[in-house]
């Protein structure tokens, strides 16, 4: 068949932007320590490295742990503590501090990608007006010692910030305001946007709606939801989510442009430069003891589907699925940790929140051997 100079064209582009993500999706997983019973940082780092994971994610600046990556080529997200944003909004030498003691006597043997200000902060919570200050005194340490563009700096949202989820192409963040800053900050400094995504708790608190199917992966592609506004076609929740939260950048983006005068126009695709990893996205394995959820009186399905099998099925399925990329950005890998590397025995929340491991405490994996690497 001719190929036509259009057609030519079109293949052209679709071919540079293979190129521009041929990598598969980073998969890493998160090392919680909401438990009394888990091994030490040495033997969690040697129980990474023996199961081929690459990349962890830790929720503040543990120092027996940052010793512990030393020389084990896992690449690192490293959090701030919660108790810490504040201070670190407010001062400059408070952040200068910070990185001269979690970052810098680490950055010869550690390879640390990210640092995360803020796990799923909402509004109203006292951190909210000093994500982007602390964000910006941790960019000017970094800047201090040469390492601005080495290590991106991000925060991590829930998706409950993303509203009018259905269809995807709807979604805008529920406080923009909020929002806003933030969005700017990360454009500004070429950082990606960092969200917590569970289609467990999705189908848990509606699956009348969000059928198990949905959030498993597992739906045919007969049954996919379309998004009536452009014609593109869900097979699974993460991406639906996923692709709300683009959404919701790109509305962002796009205001935030038009309020300085650049052309609607000129603004196509303007927030394709501000990626996404997923920060977290896990399932259950096990509802513990916590009792069955009711709605009116009704039992909800979704208790019923916090198992072994159905955990195993949304990790290996997971894992796979990222390196595809979602409907809005097809062959854009996601980069993501999966939540979490043991059972925690303290894990806050509904009990089911214990059961999220891929590790029992005693090191032993719940589901065989997973393709980390891809």
């Amino acid at each position: 068949m001719a190929v036509t100079t259009s057609s030519f064209v079109v293949i052209t582009i679709i071919f540079l932007r293979s190129c521009l993500y041929a990598t598969d999706a980073q998969v890493g997983v998160a090392y919680g320590r909401e438990g009394d019973n888990l091994p030490s940082p040495q033997e969690v780092v040697n129980l990474y490295k023996s199961n081929g994971i690459g990349a962890m994610r830790i929720y503040f600046p543990d120092q027996e742990t940052l010793k512990a990556l030393q020389g084990s080529g896992i690449k690192l997200t490293l959090g701030v503590g919660m108790d810490e944003i504040q201070s670190l909004g407010s001062s400059q030498p408070v952040a200068d501090q910070w990185v001269q003691t979690n970052v810098i006597p680490y950055i010869s043997s550690v390879e640390i990608k990210y640092i995360i200000v803020g796990n799923e902060i909402k509004p109203s919570d006292p951190q909210a007006s000093s994500i982007v200050p602390a964000m910006q005194n941790i960019l000017n340490a970094l800047n201090n010692n040469g390492l601005g563009d080495r290590i991106k700096i991000s925060t991590s949202i829930g998706t409950e910030l993303v509203t009018n989820a259905y269809p995807p192409s709807n979604g805008q963040f529920t406080d923009v305001a909020y929002m806003t800053p933030i969005i700017k900050f990360l454009k500004d400094n070429g950082s990606p946007l960092m969200a917590n995504i569970y289609p467990y708790f999705a189908h848990k608190s509606r699956p009348n709606d969000i059928s198990l199917e949905y959030a498993l992966f597992t739906m045919p592609y007969e049954n996919a939801v379309p998004d009536p506004n452009n014609g593109l076609k869900y097979q699974n929740v993460f991406d639906a989510l996923a692709d709300a939260t683009y959404a919701a950048i790109d509305k962002v983006v796009r205001a935030s442009a038009l309020k300085t005068s650049i052309a609607a126009e000129n603004m196509v695709g303007a927030s394709n430069d501000i990626s996404l990893v997923t920060s977290e996205s896990g399932w259950s394995s096990n509802k513990g003891g916590f009792g069955v959820t009711r709605h009116n009186g009704r039992r909800l399905a979704g208790d019923d589907d916090a198992t072994i099998e159905n955990a195993k099925t949304y990790y290996t399925n997971l894992i796979e699925h990222v390196k595809q990329g979602t409907p809005l950005k097809p062959g854009k890998p996601i980069e993501t940790f999966l939540f979490v590397m043991f059972d925690e025995n303290k894990a806050s929340g509904d009990s089911d929140e214990q059961y999220f491991g891929l590790f029992t405490p005693d090191k032993q994996p719940k589901y065989g051997s997973l393709n980390f690497g891809g």
